[in-house]
């Protein structure tokens, strides 16, 4: 498994309760430049639309050769779920709170993925509070190197 984006902003910003892989729907260009690592997975969102998943703010440049075969940077994209994973994230996003947030974009066997989190979002304490172990396990880790 090779990790090519990861979303800092969410594990920040949310719970993660449940993470879900699931594929995305792409054209020829965005694999290409998916594996050149151009791609953008800090602004997005997932959202259930009509028992289908899709994936919005994904900005993956245009590949450089691509010419006239190039795609639209942010254009919304499908992601590729079993039905009865689909009716499994209705039923938990339905409940108070919680929303669908892309974890990160990797390779597995060849083929491009999205980690979904099912995440319920952060209070501004809990946030602090996650800034206050950050700056201790650094302060921790700097004494351990003397």
């Amino acid at each position: 498994m090779e990790i090519v984006s990861t979303n800092k902003k969410a594990r920040f910003n949310y719970e993660i309760i449940e993470k879900i892989e699931a594929g995305i729907a792409l054209k020829g260009t965005e694999v290409k430049s998916i594996r050149n690592r151009n791609v953008s997975i800090g602004e997005s969102y997932a959202q259930i639309k009509d028992d289908e998943v899709f994936l919005h703010n994904l900005h993956i440049s245009p590949y450089e050769q691509g010419n006239r075969e190039n795609h639209d940077p942010i254009r919304v994209r499908k992601l590729l779920l079993h039905k009865r994973e689909i009716k499994k994230l209705v039923a938990k996003t339905q409940q108070k709170g919680l929303s669908l947030v892309p974890l990160s974009i990797y390779l597995r066997k060849g083929k491009i993925k999205v980690e979904l989190g099912i995440g319920r979002g952060k209070r501004l304490v809990d946030k602090r509070e996650a800034i206050k172990k950050k700056t201790i396990e650094r302060e921790i880790e700097r004494i351990v190197k003397r």
